[in-house]
């Protein structure tokens, strides 16, 4: 989570009042629960390629109000984000500007907090746009799964090895794959896993 200071210091710094709202506390019960699919994993040089996204509202996922674009690359697609996310440029020709995708996503979330696995690194790439759209990063408040994941295991000894890998996460709470692997099912999916653990304890043994 960003603290008080970096975040009154980074409203400081937005310049289009029309966001200030992205700073406002969240008084609601909803989550938006994110995945970003990108030509690489460094925020710095590479790109979103589509983003996906759901709304859940107390235990449901509305997926009547989910949020899903593509972004056309000024750069390459490497060969070894091809072989992870399967997605070509001839697949994105037809994508947007990250212009006009950036501020409607902006809108959607609003100030809600953002929910996602490995979700730094997805408010990392979504940072490298809205810096130079709005003058800040995004400031939501971020939860991983995780984390929320790792709190909930029960582990036999404080060495004991906990696999954090999201098809190992699915396996382990029953639930259901789903069969394209795409921005948007992957934020379903993680959806998912949230209502899941939101109704299990954390574990709090001695090995916690």
């Amino acid at each position: 989570m960003i603290s008080s200071f970096r975040k009154a210091w980074q409203k400081h710094r937005l310049n289009d009042p029309k966001y200030s709202y992205l700073f406002e506390p969240y008084e609601g019960d909803e989550v938006v629960v994110l995945d970003t699919e990108t030509t690489g994993m460094d925020p710095k040089k590479d790109e979103i390629l589509s983003i996906g996204a759901v709304k859940v509202r107390g235990n449901r996922i509305l997926f009547g109000e989910a949020f899903e674009a593509w972004l056309k690359p000024r750069g390459e697609i490497s060969e070894e984000s091809i072989k992870i996310h399967g997605i070509r440029r001839m697949d994105i020709e037809h994508g947007e500007e990250p212009e006009a995708v950036i501020p409607r996503f902006l809108d959607f979330v609003g100030n809600r907090p953002i929910v996602g696995y490995y979700i730094r690194f997805d408010q990392r790439m979504l940072s490298s746009y809205t810096r130079r759209m709005i003058g800040v990063e995004l400031p939501n408040e971020l939860i991983e799964l995780s984390e929320m994941y790792y709190r909930r295991h029960r582990k036999s000894s404080p060495h004991e090895f906990v696999d954090l890998k999201f098809d190992t996460i699915m396996e382990n709470l029953d639930l259901p794959r789903l069969g394209k692997h795409d921005a948007l099912n992957d934020a379903v999916m993680s959806a998912l896993i949230y209502l899941k653990l939101k109704t299990m304890p954390e574990y709090k043994g001695a090995f916690s």
